[in-house]
């Protein structure tokens, strides 16, 4: 599989493998057990980037992915987001705010079972949020 650099030297295959629609968007969620071998299949096959967000079920594409990518953790690449939440009602809500990135960040890492996210980025722009907000680094 041909390979692609990222950024300042992350190293993906060409072909990634978006999971959203294994649990979410277009239809009843698929087959758990299907999808965990098919991830493993592409990886398998050499595709080490696997695309995922929280609010793909909501929750449930994170923890399907984690688990399936859990015994190949060292081979793969894992891109989520942040900047959408679901709030009390079921809707996906806009919020960039830095507590609820941070909040979003350890929720995702719970789900995907791994103590990094190789790809972090910003689901949507939040217009309540300036950008300089958004990327600051703070150190807790």
């Amino acid at each position: 599989m041909d390979t692609r650099t990222l950024g300042q030297g992350l190293r993906v295959s060409a072909i990634g493998l978006g999971c959203m629609g294994m649990t979410h968007g277009y239809g009843p969620a698929a087959d758990r057990g299907e999808m965990i071998a098919l991830i493993r299949s592409a990886v398998d096959r050499g595709v080490t980037l696997f695309d995922t967000a929280q609010v793909y079920g909501p929750f449930d594409n994170e923890e399907l992915v984690g688990e399936a990518l859990e015994p190949v953790r060292d081979r793969v690449v894992i891109a989520t987001k942040f900047g959408l939440r679901v709030d009390g009602q079921g809707r996906q809500v806009q919020d960039s705010r830095p507590d609820e990135i941070r909040a979003s960040v350890e929720g995702s890492l719970r789900r995907l079972r791994t103590e990094t996210i190789d790809l972090l980025y910003q689901h949507r722009v939040d217009p309540d949020v300036p950008i300089e907000d958004v990327a600051e680094r703070r150190r807790t």
